[in-house]
């Protein structure tokens, strides 16, 4: 969800275009942070990962049993348990197609993007980021909002790659607005991994405990949909292990091989102390995922994920 740079001068910096060297390179400034990632890392050979794993193959029949089971219990519940006392969100999200909803977030996304190059600079990180700072001043909003800010295009592209191969798988086996809920929850949840992280375990909040040089933890800023993203994509894979998937777009693999891999990758990003991607709020999106996982084994996750 985040990649760190530091920033000093952003104002100059943030509306000029991405950099034309590798994506990942952070940019050069004095105090502040910025975390993005998913499939984003500063190790020029992980780019493989931004292109695993996102043209699914042929399920078994015992898998398409599942989902046609799947899609009966979620079309009776429907939006049920999603109290609304006017009922016109449930109706609005009932006559949306799956298709619709992954074009309005990954439209969503692109508009932040696009804003990033012609807003004020302070706007964006006090509304499009999520630090401590940033919640401690009551910016509450920035637990979601952080998740359709991206700063260069290949964190964004990576992400919506990821959105729209397993986000129109979710929403087509639940509804559209299952996926919706999905995306939130896994990004109100990678936040607040993040913000934890950063104000209590982080090198600098440990060093500042041992009496060393600390750099100030909320000026660590994050952004990025990977939490959403890992949330949609990780109960894909939770549902359907054996479904067929194509890492790098070659190579096919089971899906609980590279569900394997992808949080393995982050529990490593985590101990060697994420200091470029944000392992911390990948692992929020893949806890949103697993207490959705749990909800749908015990036949009633659909209408009841993390009310919001």
């Amino acid at each position: 969800m985040q990649k760190l740079v530091f920033l000093k001068g952003l104002s100059q910096q943030i509306t000029r275009s991405v950099p034309k060297h590798h994506p990942n390179t952070p940019f050069s400034h004095a105090h502040s942070q910025f975390y993005r990632g998913l499939f984003s890392s500063s190790v020029p050979q992980n780019g493989v990962l931004r292109n695993a794993l996102l043209k699914t193959g042929q399920s078994c029949g015992l898998g398409e049993a599942k989902i046609g089971f799947l899609r009966s219990q979620f079309s009776r519940r429907g939006f049920s348990s999603f109290s609304n006392p006017h009922g016109s969100w449930r109706y609005w999200f009932q006559h949306l197609s799956t298709d619709k909803v992954v074009l309005g977030l990954v439209v969503s996304n692109v508009a932040v993007f696009l804003l990033w190059r012609i807003a004020d600079s302070t706007f964006m990180l006090k509304n499009f980021t999520i630090s401590v700072d940033n919640f401690k001043s009551g910016r509450l909003h920035t637990l979601l909002s952080s998740a359709f800010s991206h700063i260069d295009q290949f964190h964004l592209i990576s992400n919506m790659i990821g959105l729209y191969f397993f986000g129109t798988s979710v929403g087509r086996t639940f509804g559209s607005g299952y996926l919706v809920k999905l995306y939130i929850s896994g990004a109100v949840l990678g936040s607040v991994f993040f913000l934890v992280y950063h104000a209590f375990f982080s090198p600098s909040t440990k060093a500042h405990k041992s009496g060393m040089t600390r750099i100030d933890t909320s000026s660590a800023y994050g952004l990025g949909a990977s939490g959403a993203v890992n949330a949609i994509m990780l109960l894909d894979i939770f549902l359907f292990p054996k479904k067929t998937l194509y890492f790098d777009f070659i190579i096919p693999v089971p899906a609980i091989l590279l569900g394997i891999f992808l949080i393995g990758k982050d529990v490593l990003r985590m101990v060697e102390g994420d200091t470029q991607v944000s392992g911390l709020a990948h692992m929020g999106g893949a806890f949103a995922a697993a207490i959705a996982w749990a909800q749908i084994r015990r036949g009633g996750g659909g209408g009841r994920l993390l009310r919001f």
